[in-house]
C-alpha cells in the first residue's frame, strides 16, 4: 500500500510536502496549467518570436492567452479557488525569471503527445457545458500554425487528434477562423 512505511514515514510536511487523498486532481493542475501553459505559451510565443517562456510571459498578447486558458481550466479543477489563484501565481513568477532559459522551442516538440492531455481534455469539458473556449480554441490554432498548417488544414488536424471534434462544427469553425 502506498504510504506505508515499515520504519514510520519521513517528516516530507517539515519540508512543505502537503499529503491528499487524492492526487488526480494535483495532477490535473499540473498539466493545465504548467504543462497547458508551457505549451500554449511554445506555440503562440514562438508564432511571435519569443525564444523562452520569459519572453513570451512577458508579451501582453501572449499573457492574456495564457490567463485566458487558465480561467477555462481553472473551473474544472476541484480544488479551491485559492490554491488555484496560488499555483497560478508561483508559475508566473517562476516564468518570469529570465534566468531560467526554458526554451519555447523545446517545449513544443511532440505536441501530437502533449497536446491530448495538456489541452483536449479542458476542451471537452467546456464543450460539455456548452461553450466554445477562446483559451483552448488560441492554443490548437497556435499549434496548426507551428505544424505550417494553414485555416484549411484546422479540420484534419482535429480529425487525427479526434475524429469527433473533427465533426463539431463550431469548433472547426472557431480554430480555422483563429489559424
Amino acid at each position: 500500500m502506498a504510504g506505508d512505511f515499515p520504519a514510520g514515514r519521513p517528516a516530507w510536511q517539515a519540508a512543505g510536502a502537503r499529503f491528499v487523498a487524492d492526487v488526480r486532481p494535483h495532477e490535473q493542475r499540473k498539466l493545465w496549467l504548467l504543462n497547458g501553459g508551457h505549451s500554449l505559451l511554445a506555440y503562440a510565443g514562438g508564432a511571435r518570436g519569443h525564444e523562452t517562456v520569459a519572453d513570451a510571459v512577458s508579451d501582453p498578447a501572449c499573457r492574456a492567452e495564457l490567463e485566458r486558458w487558465w480561467d477555462e481550466a481553472a473551473r474544472h479543477l476541484p480544488l479551491p479557488a485559492a490554491e488555484v489563484a496560488e499555483y497560478r501565481a508561483a508559475l508566473l513568477e517562476r516564468w518570469s525569471n529570465r534566468r531560467i532559459r526554458h526554451r519555447l522551442e523545446q517545449i513544443a516538440m511532440d505536441g501530437w503527445q502533449k497536446i491530448p492531455v495538456r489541452i483536449l481534455p479542458v476542451l471537452r469539458l467546456e464543450r460539455g457545458a456548452g461553450r466554445l473556449p477562446p483559451g483552448a480554441v488560441h492554443a490548437l490554432a497556435a499549434w496548426v500554425r507551428h505544424l505550417r498548417g494553414g485555416a484549411s488544414s484546422a479540420r484534419a488536424v482535429l480529425a487525427r487528434l479526434d475524429p469527433a471534434l473533427a465533426e463539431d462544427r463550431d469548433l472547426v469553425t472557431a480554430v480555422t477562423a483563429a489559424v
